[in-house]
């Protein structure tokens, strides 16, 4: 099991850094696919146990606004993101309306809600990587992002095993501890730092030890919630895993949860502090 999952990891490395060099159109249609399966795994997880029955369409249809924003970069139109997220909200309040009305012997406002949530959890939040990359230097700084979540999700495991007793929240991750939660702080904003020093030596740009360390705190308690929270969803519909497109590692979901709340939180410090 650990050999799939260290073997999967690596392809998975691998894949992330030549998707990220490719560009920014590349991005976009790769996180737009991963979106979909990942709308499609939250969707079928709580339609399958709780009887609610998203409204699918309408939440694969919030992915466009992804491929727009893959193509931002382009220059080949340019439109406003506020503009581009107020009209994505909008069609996707009036379409699920219309599913009420139109398909009222299927679809309820229970429905609407659960294709709305899952249009904020993966749609959106998943959106900031592409915002990320569409930024200066972006093919340097979309890193935060990862190192933000799976470098703290690392030490959490690393401080854990070595140091943790006391259990944090066992009702909904068993296996987390005290230990391995402020490891997995201290040691995001000791790797963010080494960022910082790195991205100096080698590509020249400067980034704040400050923001750095505030990233790092940031990101090492946002990652974790953003781990409990799928932890948390997939207790509640009696699932162990979102899916298995990753040996080793579940679904799109149990991969990317972390990331998803990670992602906003670096995009917010870059362009507040940075």
């Amino acid at each position: 099991m650990l050999k799939t999952r260290v073997i999967s990891s690596l392809v998975g490395i691998a894949l992330l850094i030549v998707v990220l060099y490719l560009g920014s159109i590349t991005l976009g249609v790769v996180v737009s696919l991963i979106a979909a399966i990942g709308l499609y795994e939250f969707y079928n997880s709580v339609a399958n146990v709780k009887d609610i029955h998203p409204i699918k369409i309408v939440g694969y249809l919030s992915i466009l606004p992804l491929l727009i924003l893959g193509l931002q970069k382009t220059g080949w139109f340019n439109i406003d993101t506020n503009i581009l997220t107020g009209i994505s909200i909008c069609l996707i309040i009036f379409l699920s309306m219309a599913f009420i009305v139109l398909g009222h012997n299927r679809y309820n406002i229970i429905d609407a809600c659960v294709t709305a949530f899952g249009i904020a959890y993966v749609t959106y939040l998943m959106s900031f990587l592409i915002l990320i990359r569409n930024l200066d230097s972006g093919v340097v700084l979309i890193w935060l992002i990862f190192i933000g979540a799976w470098g703290t999700d690392t030490m959490a495991y690393i401080f854990g095993r070595l140091f943790g007793k006391r259990k944090i929240i066992p009702e909904i991750s068993p296996k987390k501890t005290q230990a391995g939660a402020i490891g997995g702080i201290l040691g995001c904003i000791a790797l963010m730092i080494a960022f910082g020093f790195i991205v100096d030596a080698y590509f020249g740009l400067k980034i704040s030890f400050v923001a750095l360390s505030l990233l790092g705190f940031l990101c090492g308690i946002i990652s974790q919630i953003g781990d409990w929270s799928a932890s948390a969803i997939k207790r509640y519909v009696n699932i162990k895993d979102f899916g298995n497109i990753m040996p080793g590692h579940g679904g799109v979901l149990d991969r990317f949860d972390s990331i998803l709340f990670v992602a906003p939180v670096v995009y917010f410090v870059l362009v507040l502090f940075i």
